[in-house]
């Protein structure tokens, strides 16, 4: 009787790769050419754990039904641990630890690994290097403006041009006091909606509207569950959502539809500072769009999405969808 040996397999996990030199060379000038101007903002280089307790992190995923699906978590002695989700988290876990002894504002930015245990897809990483960067212990609105216009100098020393890319820019409040107008009050609602309006640029508003209503199916025949609205509110947030550009007009555009709805007014009157700060700064490369929401919840405030502005194809040729090149925005209560 023979005996077959084990030959374990080669293949990797979906959602991971092997990164070979030249890709690591090209990103180790990247990073260097970001260090140099995080150090010309006056940046502090912070470095994190890659696990954290699931209960630090769990609390701010995308699902917060689902809360484990979004993470790698395993027990030990008796208490959850979980790689992390983004460096965000662990910096609110870092921040509280270490309040008392932190300048004001604290400005820190991190380099490092995080992990996602979401469904893979091209370009689409369950294991990426992130970098972030954040103000701590500010309300001033000029240290959102003076972000993008980094972000901005940070992709241009990455040899970007600034025809090449464009920053969106929106509010948290606007979505916020939309909910409540529309009288969506269910948490678990408001979730969905969100996430609903962010994979506009992949769905497109059709893909939008379904997952505003009952759900949609992707190409591979998976379904995901949508928000259940009313006709009614599924078209106030598409009409919300065309509102493209907004210029002073177009302000004036969303201040009708906000009434007497104070978080869509406030929401618009931080919009107009931060665009007299982008006066000052002399920075042009943006736009407002009121589709941009971000994924995750713990924003509160002013938020932007980095874009290119060009097509991306891949090594067959094929020109795929390559979605933000970064993002962030405020977190007053994290």
């Amino acid at each position: 009787m023979n005996k077959k040996t084990f030959k374990p397999s080669s293949e990797l996990p979906a959602g991971f790769v092997d990164r070979q030199e030249e890709e690591l060379l090209a990103r180790d000038l990247l990073i260097s050419n970001i260090k140099k101007i995080m150090a010309k903002y006056g940046f502090q280089y912070l470095e994190t754990p890659s696990f954290e307790f699931t209960d630090s992190i769990g609390k701010f995923l995308p699902d917060k039904e689902r809360p484990s699906e979004g993470v790698f978590s395993f027990e030990d002695d008796k208490k959850w641990l979980s790689l992390r989700y983004d460096l965000t988290a662990p910096l609110a876990r870092y921040t509280a630890k270490n309040f008392n002894n932190l300048p004001r504002p604290f400005k820190r930015y991190q380099l490092g690994t995080v992990w996602r245990n979401e469904k893979p897809g091209p370009g689409r990483f369950r294991e990426f290097l992130q970098f972030d960067a954040d103000y701590i212990g500010t309300s001033n609105l000029f240290s959102d403006a003076e972000l993008c216009f980094l972000i901005s100098e940070i992709l241009i020393s990455c040899g970007l041009t600034k025809k090449e890319f464009i920053i969106k820019i929106s509010n948290r409040k606007l979505t916020k006091g939309l909910l409540e107008k529309l009288k969506i009050n269910d948490e678990n609602k408001q979730s969905i909606v969100l996430r609903a309006i962010d994979k506009l640029d992949r769905v497109g508003f059709e893909g939008v509207q379904y997952l505003l209503g009952k759900g949609r199916k992707d190409k591979s025949g998976d379904f995901t569950k949508g928000a259940e609205l009313n006709e009614p509110q599924i078209k106030e947030i598409i009409n919300f959502l065309s509102i493209k550009d907004i210029s002073d007009n177009n302000f004036e555009k969303i201040e009708k539809i906000a009434g007497s709805n104070q978080n869509i007014l406030d929401g618009v009157n931080e919009l107009i500072l931060i665009k007299k700060y982008f006066s000052l700064l002399k920075f042009e490369n943006f736009i407002f769009d009121p589709t941009v929401v971000r994924g995750l919840e713990y924003y509160t405030g002013p938020i932007f999405e980095a874009n290119l502005t060009f097509g991306v194809t891949n090594n067959k040729g094929e020109e795929i969808e390559f979605g933000s090149i970064g993002g962030g925005g405020r977190y007053d209560d994290l």
